[in-house]
């Protein structure tokens, strides 16, 4: 085999082509090994380099022969290893001259003789070193010169594979880099909630940065930052602290909008921190800052270089974005919360209608927060008496779900102050344990995990309370809070005036009969004579004219069919076709799941029945009519497996299940929300045909009867009048507001679908001809007959 010489030394050519085919440390060090193992027999060889000489370690990247490396990595001074490091020549040390504490990273059976060291010196650096500890015959000093004129060989190849790892690491890891950023801004850019997103966003500049902790710091106004959240551990500020412009770290990056990095132990703002290293950058999008992100304490307790700053900037301008569209959406939200609110306010305070007012406060504040029940009671008489509940248009007292809240509401009565009660797992977050209690078996009944009570008061007493309640913990923010203490105050004021217009029903009729009784006896005497003989006449007319009578009362619009759209299949809805309010008919797709693995099921299942098929009619064409059996048995296996999986694929989409309307608020908002089997996507009702509960006072439902004819007068509808005819009047009458009413259920066709559930007016059946008296009158002269009958009795 041909050789090449230097000096004394023969390095195989062998070895050196060997050498050249691995571009890795580790093989080109494993054959250098053997080569040198394979040359000194009875010996055990080690390879060890630097990879990184700011690591301060040996690494070992081969062993060849009985020793046992304690650890691959080894600090750079550790005994005769050290040794090398410091002096970067040959050494060769003798075994009686050595202690066992000199070699202690090495575990070897045999009585060692000597242990020898040759540096690789590369471009002037040492890079690594040969180790050979041999147990037979000692190594001497000619032994060891031939190893070093070897190494000049081996040196720039090792040198070369450390080179050329380090160019594809760094490469690699600029690749994850990109990757983590892109894998980043896809993260930040699924939610624009804020109170969702800013976690979102702490934990992954912790996770990415490797840090004790990260504070997010969100501008509050010109002046001034609040830190809204943060991710790790830091006992220096607390949540919801706010500071000035140009004060301590966050501030100065918010003054200056230049990154700060701080790495000097000694710097009074560390030392005031508690810290011992940090850096922040402003949070910029568009030219505005949103905040500063700061970073606290590497975890690996060095402080933080410019590669990090760099990656802070880099990784805070992703960032950016996510947080600017957030904050515009918040702020585009509480525009319209105000506009909402306006618009509740103008119902509620334009009405002296108290079932108006009390039905406008629990239903349509579901507009702006996301409960799932609102109540109202008022103090009538001493008593607590519930008076509306929101998606109830009249309220069952025998309702167990009824009572259990009529309960809490009477208990929460009894304090002045707003009570505000949730569970999370099984822990109810109130210090006492009677409330605890209480609540556990509420929440347990109900299904419900928050409950919020807000008295209404006024300089008169307290008039009532309004409730919130849901089964989600955290369904009240700040900001829900503030709008339900002004929302309570305007019902308050709405509530005390409604219930004073009813406690004087006939104050608008007295006061003008007064007025016109003292004209009257103002008049001339022929003027009086002619006025008494015209109220004759009126007379003779309301008692001999017959007239159409119609019993009036409140009408509510109710669906005459409703259902629960739900998913057949467990799934995320990827897509959402339709929006609240929009008409669909039956069997349209209104939204679908994802398909994930259940395409890849179908085309399996369409590949192993064509297998199956094609098997079978081979084995039919060869006569083998055993093999023809088996395949058929499969291909109609496969065949069944294709049919379910098509079927799935089908149930994929969720398709309405009658014409009609979608009633769900933001139903287009769905899309990502995961829905197991039976899970309800959205309600629809059908718009063909409604029904108009008529609310008819006690004292004229005996005039009512089934058939009657009615007509409905709707707000939304004011100049159209809908008619329909009497299904059924309810056997049994309901409390509403201080009287009793029985509800008459009339059939009204909505061809057009004009009329919607929850749609408020008034409703009048015609009860037959009467004379006009007997129908202008009835109600008066009943109120005198009732007054006179209680006074005197007979």
């Amino acid at each position: 085999m041909a050789t090449q010489e230097s000096g004394s030394t023969v390095v195989p050519e062998k070895l050196l082509v060997a050498l050249m085919r691995e571009r890795e440390v580790r093989p080109r060090a494993l054959l250098f090994a053997q080569h040198v193992a394979e040359v000194f027999p009875d010996t055990s060889v080690a390879i060890y380099v630097i990879e990184n000489p700011d690591e301060a370690e040996w690494s070992a990247k081969a062993v060849v022969g009985e020793i046992v490396l304690e650890s691959e990595l080894i600090a750079l001074d550790s005994g005769t290893l050290g040794t090398v490091a410091e002096q970067q020549e040959s050494i060769l040390f003798f075994g009686p001259d050595l202690a066992r504490e000199d070699y202690a990273h090495l575990h070897a059976r045999r009585t060692l003789r000597t242990l020898a060291y040759v540096p690789f010196i590369f471009d002037q650096v040492l890079i690594g070193t040969l180790e050979i500890a041999s147990f037979g015959s000692p190594l001497s000093e000619d032994d060891l010169s031939a190893l070093v004129d070897l190494s000049d060989y081996v040196a720039p190849a090792i040198g070369s594979a450390l080179a050329h790892e380090r160019e594809r690491n760094s490469h690699l890891q600029s690749i994850s880099r990109l990757a983590q950023l892109y894998d980043l801004e896809k993260v930040f850019n699924s939610n624009l909630e804020m109170e969702k997103l800013l976690p979102i966003v702490a934990s992954k500049f912790r996770e990415i940065l490797n840090v004790q902790a990260v504070n997010l710091w969100l501008v509050k106004n010109d002046t001034e930052l609040v830190l809204l959240n943060r991710e790790g551990e830091d006992e220096s500020m607390a949540i919801g602290s706010v500071i000035k412009s140009g004060d301590g770290i966050a501030g100065t990056v918010s003054e200056s909008g230049e990154p700060l990095l701080l790495d000097d132990v000694d710097d009074e703002r560390l030392k005031q921190r508690r810290i011992f290293s940090a850096m922040a950058v402003a949070i910029v999008a568009q030219e505005n800052q949103v905040g500063v992100v700061e970073a606290i304490n590497k975890l690996d307790g060095k402080p933080f270089h410019d590669d990090d700053l760099f990656l802070l900037t880099t990784v805070a301008e992703t960032a950016a974005n996510a947080l600017h569209n957030a904050s515009l959406l918040q702020a585009e939200r509480k525009v319209e919360i105000l506009e909402t609110l306006v618009d509740i306010s103008k119902e509620i305070t334009s009405t002296l209608n108290l079932d108006r007012v009390l039905q406008a406060i629990v239903n349509r504040t579901q507009s702006i927060i996301s409960f799932e029940r609102a109540a109202i009671a008022l103090e009538q008489r001493g008593t607590l008496e519930l008076k509306a509940i929101s998606g109830v248009p009249n309220i069952n007292s025998a309702d167990p779900q009824v009572r259990a809240l009529k309960d809490m509401l009477e208990w929460a009565s009894i304090s002045s102050n707003e009570i505000y009660v949730t569970q999370r797992d099984e822990k109810i977050d109130d210090p006492r344990p009677e409330t605890q209690a209480k609540f556990a078996a509420y929440f347990r009944e109900s299904g419900m995990r928050s409950f919020y009570a807000l008295p209404l008061i006024d300089d008169q007493g307290q008039l009532g309370l309004l409730s919130f309640e849901s089964s989600d913990p955290d369904f009240l923010n700040t900001a829900h809070l503030e709008i339900i203490k002004v929302l309570a105050a305007q019902a308050t004021v709405a509530l005390r005036n409604a219930s004073l217009y009813r406690e004087v029903p006939f104050i608008n009729v007295l006061e003008p009969l007064l007025h016109r009784k003292r004209r009257f006896m103002a008049m001339a005497k022929h003027r009086r004579i002619a006025t008494a003989a015209l109220s004759s006449a009126v007379a003779l007319f309301l008692i001999f004219c017959p007239f159409p009578m119609r019993v009036s009362g409140d009408g509510t619009v109710a669906s005459a069919r409703s259902a629960q759209i739900q998913s057949e299949l467990d799934g995320v809805i990827k897509e959402v076709f339709v929006h609240e309010g929009e008409f669909v008919k039956q069997g349209q797709a209104l939204a679908t799941l994802q398909d994930w693995s259940r395409r890849s099921d179908l085309a399996e299942a369409e590949a192993k029945y064509s297998e199956a098929t094609a098997a079978m009619n081979h084995a039919l064409s060869t006569g083998d009519g055993t093999e023809a059996g088996t395949e058929k048995v499969k291909a109609d296996y496969w065949n069944a497996e294709l049919i379910r999986n098509r079927e799935l694929m089908n149930r994929l989409s969720i398709r309405a299940p009658f014409d009609g309307i979608i009633t769900t608020p933001h139903v287009e908002d769905s899309v990502g929300r995961h829905l197991a089997h039976g899970d309800v996507f959205g309600d629809m009702v059908a718009t063909s045909h409604v029904t108009v509960d008529v609310g008819i006072p006690e004292s004229d439902v005996s005039l009512v009867q089934k058939g009657d004819s009615a007509a409905i007068k709707l707000e939304s509808f004011p100049v159209h009048t809908f008619h329909g005819v009497v299904a059924v009047v309810s056997p049994r009458g309901e409390v509403e507001a201080d009287h009793r009413v029985f509800v008459a259920r009339v059939d009204v066709p909505n061809s057009d679908g004009l009329l919607r559930p929850g749609m408020q007016g008034l409703g009048k059946v015609s009860v037959g001809w009467h004379p006009a008296g007997y129908v202008l009158f009835r109600g008066v002269a009943m109120w005198i007959w009732t007054k006179l009958w209680s006074w005197f009795g007979w």
